[in-house]
């Protein structure tokens, strides 16, 4: 059994709790800062796992469960120090994100790589480099998921919260924690239609003759016309892949390479692209080459920038995410084409994502409806004897 003992100390009221454990006297103090309320609280977590000891039960109930892992860590290392719960070693921040990105690092590509430590750089903007990892609680990821909804977007905030997640994971599967702090903290949407635009053929038309080569207008066909992802399936497209007589191409695809069947798709050579791939096959400069595009290989090059210049020649305004929609407006065009099926073959992705990031009302949409008529008479039934 375990007491509880009030002492004056000074004008303060402070309370200890005393046990024994293995027939030796320990002492669990409590300073100024804690009520009586929290002092008996403790008394009956101690009781409680006294008599899981006692009885050789390895798990608590769940209210002794519950109240020792919303503790702060100063009770949790009280706890611990008595021997009556398992306290796991001390790291701090910055060791906990460099230990999960080191690991991180050698399983992962390195454009995830990369997003990791973004991502790392953004937590620090909030927490201490040297702040020990015990002691963050939910509130405190709360506050933080909070400053960045303040500063970004929901899909950005999501894609930190789900970075962040993983990492502190990854410590209580190591031992560092006994319980995320981001636990029961929601990730929130990865949708953001805010920056969707629908680019329309006759501004491709233009963006094409703005072009300053054969490779930029290939990968503006490749990404509007092909729906390929750019620059990752732009850039990995090769001569090889190109079957001309088959009217397919196939493409590799970084980013779903490590999901099994889905290493890469074949695409139609739809018109639009052929006038675009042929020349560009047919040019000298491209005998012997392996990649299709040749100017642009750095993965590192920013594309979005000479981009901006041919949108700017064209005389048309730039718009977000440029890549990203001309992609989404194909997947538009080819899913009221020819149906979700080969939507999803053909652009290289579930019928989860269609939904939620690609398919968007378009003008015509609104002006097909305008038109349509269901054959209603003067008295509102349809036609029809």
């Amino acid at each position: 059994m375990a007491s509880l003992r009030k002492r004056i100390r000074g004008k303060s009221l402070m309370f200890e709790i005393d046990f024994y454990v293995d027939g030796r006297r320990k002492t669990i103090p409590l300073g100024k800062k804690y009520t009586e309320k929290t002092a008996r609280e403790l008394l009956e977590v101690v009781e409680s796992l006294l008599h899981c000891r006692a009885n050789n039960i390895e798990v608590p109930g769940k209210r002794t469960v519950v109240w020792v892992e919303s503790a702060s860590p100063e009770i949790r290392s009280k706890l611990g120090k008595a021997g009556l719960i398992e306290v796991p070693p001390s790291h701090t921040l910055k060791e906990m994100w460099d230990t999960f990105r080191a690991w991180k690092a050698e399983g992962v590509k390195e454009s995830t790589a990369k997003h990791y430590e973004h991502t790392s750089k953004r937590f620090f903007l909030f927490f201490q480099e040297d702040e020990d990892l015990a002691s963050l609680t939910k509130d405190r990821m709360q506050e933080w998921k909070d400053c960045l909804l303040k500063e970004m977007a929901t899909a950005a905030t999501a894609s930190y919260i789900k970075d962040a997640k993983a990492c502190f994971n990854w410590a209580v599967s190591k031992g560092w924690l006994t319980k995320s702090p981001l636990s029961g903290i929601g990730v929130g949407s990865f949708i953001n239609t805010k920056n969707d635009r629908i680019v329309p053929m006759s501004d491709y038309s233009r963006f094409l003759d703005a072009c300053p080569c054969k490779d930029w207008r290939t990968i503006l066909a490749l990404t509007r016309i092909g729906g390929l992802r750019c620059p990752s399936e732009v850039l990995e497209l090769r001569w090889e892949d190109v079957n001309w007589e088959l009217d397919r191409f196939y493409v590799r695809s970084p980013k779903t390479e490590h999901h099994e069947g889905k290493e890469g798709r074949w695409v139609p050579i739809f018109p639009e692209l052929r006038e675009e791939l042929e020349p560009l096959f047919f040019d000298p400069a491209s005998e012997g080459r392996e990649f299709v595009i040749n100017r642009y290989r750095d993965t590192g090059q920013n594309l979005r920038t000479t981009f901006e210049k041919i949108v700017n020649r064209a005389g048309l305004e730039m718009f977000p995410r440029p890549f990203d929609n001309m992609r989404m407006t194909r997947s538009n065009e080819v899913y009221r084409k020819w149906g979700a099926f080969l939507e999803s073959q053909w652009i290289g992705h579930s019928a989860r994502v269609r939904e939620d990031h690609y398919l968007s009302i378009t003008d015509d949409d609104f002006s097909s409806a305008a038109a349509w008529s269901v054959g209603l008479g003067k008295s509102g039934i349809s036609g029809g004897k």
